[in-house]
């Protein structure tokens, strides 16, 4: 099955730039399964979520259609790393007590995955999908990057991406939900680490592509002067908007 490559030319600074997912996330969805042998971390990109969920689970599978991403993906003896599709694995059937999937199931065939969630999953078994779009800073700082990413590179970012605008409210779900707690990534930046976060965006690779020029040079200067003292770090702050879902039988 071929799949939409958005990220391999840019893995090695997705490993580098993207921000963390709280451990807080991660304690609580253990919380929701009665054992801890396999979770599965679908779409793990560099191994962020997987590496979270190794406190908690004696093994995670680790699957990413990208072998460049897998490449840059952190070792760990918990952690089985695999090229792999989402809607195809080589996971034993209902082996699984947690499958996440991390900012990535808009770009999976919805129907499949789930056939294949079913497969995988014990009886209970829980799901937890989760996304984030734009970052919150200071006021001015936030104007800024609102400006780059509707209007300077909004064109660019593939059609899945509204997806994960509206917060996967428009994406089927056919389990059971739960209602969950609010969940927050943070992170203290310079702004060079902003700027190579920002260069992680598949709209800010395209947009390259297709110009040959940096979108985000047209955002430096005002960014910098928004930010003040470069070297100085700011709170970032990302909400999640998080589905999760039992599996019943």
């Amino acid at each position: 099955m071929s799949f939409k490559d958005h990220f391999s030319t840019q893995a090695t600074d997705y490993a580098q730039y993207r921000p963390n997912y709280p451990e807080a996330l991660f304690a609580y969805l253990a919380t929701l399964v009665p054992e801890h042998k396999l979770a599965w971390d679908c779409g793990t990109g560099n191994g962020q979520a997987a590496l979270s969920l190794a406190p908690h689970f004696e093994k995670i599978s680790a699957t990413d259609p990208s072998a460049k991403q897998i490449a840059n993906a952190t070792p760990h003896a918990k952690i089985n790393y695999h090229i792999a599709p989402a809607e195809r694995t080589e996971i034993p059937p209902h082996s699984v007590d947690l499958i996440t999937v991390a900012q990535a199931l808009h770009w999976f065939d919805f129907e499949k995955f789930y056939a294949e969630v079913g497969r995988v999953l014990k009886p209970n078994g829980v799901l937890a999908v989760w996304c984030y779009t734009l970052l919150e800073s200071e006021p001015q700082i936030d104007a800024i990057l609102n400006e780059f990413y509707f209007d300077i590179v909004g064109r660019y970012w593939p059609p899945e991406r509204k997806l994960l605008e509206n917060n996967y409210r428009d994406i089927p779900f056919p389990f059971e939900q739960i209602t969950t707690p609010r969940f927050y990534m943070e992170q203290e930046w310079r702004l060079d680490d902003l700027f190579g976060y920002l260069g992680t965006w598949s709209s800010v690779q395209r947009f390259i592509a297709q110009h040959g020029e940096d979108p985000r040079e047209q955002i430096r200067a005002r960014l910098r002067e928004a930010w003040g003292e470069v070297a100085e770090p700011r709170r970032i702050k990302w909400p999640l908007h998080l589905k999760i879902g039992r599996l019943e039988r």
